[in-house]
């Protein structure tokens, strides 16, 4: 009896030392590395959630490789919404500092987007809160780049940058004129 109870305490310790270490690496893990975010709504149709309704994809937000906060034209980025701190957004980055937008629905046609800032914008246009409501965001609110579609099965893919079709900056040609 006394044998068990010693077993049970060594295995109670190492469950409890276990605990101790796995915890603060996770929490590393997730705030420094990666981490898996649900993608909800219509704003972001067709490239996630082409189905719509209650069936909802699963991305991979890629944390490590925006801690410079370096991103690109064409990326999927998880932002902290600038209309609710609580909320996080997933869209993609149409222009970054300096680049001049045209925008769809903001208050002026045309936006230089100012230094520190990017201007995102969901794929499905008039169904999305994004830089056309609020205008250009920080890059101090960027959370993540989207990576990978990990759920459903059937969509595992990598995300690569590539912009919709007639968005992105304005050349240089089309400035002058």
């Amino acid at each position: 009896m006394a044998q068990q109870a010693t077993a049970g305490r060594r295995c109670l310790r190492a469950f409890v030392s276990g605990f101790f270490v796995a915890v603060p690496v996770t929490v590393t893990f997730l705030d420094r590395f990666a981490y898996v975010a649900r993608v909800e709504g219509s704003s972001m149709q067709p490239f996630l959630n082409p189905e719509g309704g209650s069936k909802c994809d699963v991305v991979l937000l890629n944390r490590w490789s925006v801690r410079n906060y370096q991103v690109q034209r064409g990326d999927i980025v998880s932002v902290v919404s600038p209309r609710n701190p609580k909320q996080k957004i997933i869209k993609r980055v149409i222009g970054l500092e300096g680049d001049f937008i045209r925008t769809l629905a903001y208050k002026n046609r045309y936006v230089r987007v100012p230094d520190g800032h990017f201007w995102i914008e969901g794929d499905h246009h008039g169904h999305s809160l994004d830089s056309n409501s609020f205008g250009p965001v920080s890059v101090g609110l960027l959370h993540g780049r989207a990576s990978h579609i990990i759920w459903p099965p059937n969509r595992w893919q990598r995300i690569t940058a590539s912009l919709p079709a007639n968005r992105g900056p304005l050349d240089t040609d089309e400035e002058e004129d």
